[in-house]
């Protein structure tokens, strides 16, 4: 019989809703506890999942239920505190992105838990969603022949007039570095796992929406090892045709020297062969279900089989910093007007 985890949570936002729902069907988890300062949220979501206690505190909650595992689902000043509380009484941690407040804090906050031999692991879902999952299958079959670029389009179209954010997720107004640290993140981590390790970058940032303290558009440009290029073209502004603008967040190119693989807003994945005009549709497997085709579910059942049956893990904290040390010379290009390696 597989090993039950207690499992404690910290957040009661827009996105921790994800969280709990998908936590209600992963087998072999007990939540035990959560921690809000919102009481009243606190109490309904308790109810609504069967949770036994609720906190005001992450370190009485940690003490008075010892879980095996907390997840932190809030925003980034917090996880450096949640998570030392965390590490020092022993406890596995999966936290939201973005992760911390900045490389040097993730640095920190990794040697503290791999000195402590604390698991550490980003909810970094976006390469859990179905559809880049089908395409990392469409690339290892050779489908697309030699892989000369990827593209990603960037189009959610909920970044417009002094309201932006604020009926979802209102911190987005006062981070200072928004569109890559917060959105573009996710596409760092998606193009390393679709193309491989990244050598170099250049960018040109800017903001259109001036209620904003950060970036809300901005161009990338991706030097894989391995010699492909990509190009992240952002604007928070601008939107895409799809049912649900923020299923893919945008739309999606591979391009090789047998086919095109294109990635449409409503999560279709087509292919176009070299010197043919007609595209042919991929018929794979999802459920529209969750956030992003049950992404957060996905990620999650991951890092339970993690830490009950030892399969290898994705984004561990460690990994994770390549993914923030390439944020972090994004940021120094656009800076600088230049081309930044990656060391």
């Amino acid at each position: 019989m597989a090993r039950r985890l207690k499992l404690a949570a910290v957040g009661t936002g827009y996105f921790a809703q994800f969280h709990y729902e998908a936590w209600s069907r992963i087998e072999n988890v007990d939540l035990v506890g959560l921690c809000t300062l919102d009481g009243t949220m606190g109490r309904n979501i308790a109810d609504r999942f069967d949770i036994a206690t609720v906190h005001g505190d992450v370190a009485d909650m940690l003490d008075a239920v010892k879980p095996d595992l907390l997840d932190i689902a809030t925003p980034p000043p917090t996880h450096r505190r949640f998570i030392e509380a965390a590490v020092s009484r022993g406890v596995a941690v999966v936290c939201q992105k973005p992760f911390t407040e900045s490389l040097a804090e993730a640095e920190a906050v990794t040697a503290l838990a791999e000195e402590a031999g604390v698991p550490l692991i980003v909810h970094e879902n976006f390469r859990f969603q179905p559809w880049h999952r089908q395409a990392r299958k469409i690339l290892d079959a050779g489908t697309l022949g030699e892989i000369f670029q990827i593209s990603f389009r960037l189009r959610p179209g909920d970044g417009q007039g002094p309201d932006a954010y604020l009926d979802r997720q209102p911190y987005f107004q006062s981070m200072e570095r928004f569109l890559v640290h917060e959105t573009a993140i996710h596409f760092i981590d998606v193009f390393r796992y679709l193309m491989g390790e990244v050598d170099g970058v250049y960018a040109d940032l800017t903001r259109f929406n001036p209620v904003l303290a950060g970036e809300d558009a901005g161009y990338i440009l991706f030097q894989f090892r391995n010699g492909t290029r990509g190009l992240f073209d952002g604007n928070r502004l601008v939107d895409h045709p799809a049912e649900n603008r923020r299923l893919t967040m945008g739309e999606m190119l591979i391009e090789g020297s047998e086919a095109v693989l294109r990635l449409d807003g409503d999560g279709g994945i087509n292919l176009r062969k070299h010197g043919y005009d007609v595209e042919v549709p991929v018929n794979y497997e999802w459920e529209n279900r969750g956030f992003a085709g049950d992404s957060v579910y996905m990620l999650l059942r991951h890092v339970v089989q993690h830490l009950t049956a030892g399969a290898p893990a994705m984004n561990t904290a460690r990994d994770y910093l390549v993914n923030l040390r390439i944020e972090d010379a994004i940021y120094r290009s656009s800076e600088s007007g230049a081309k930044v390696a990656i060391t």
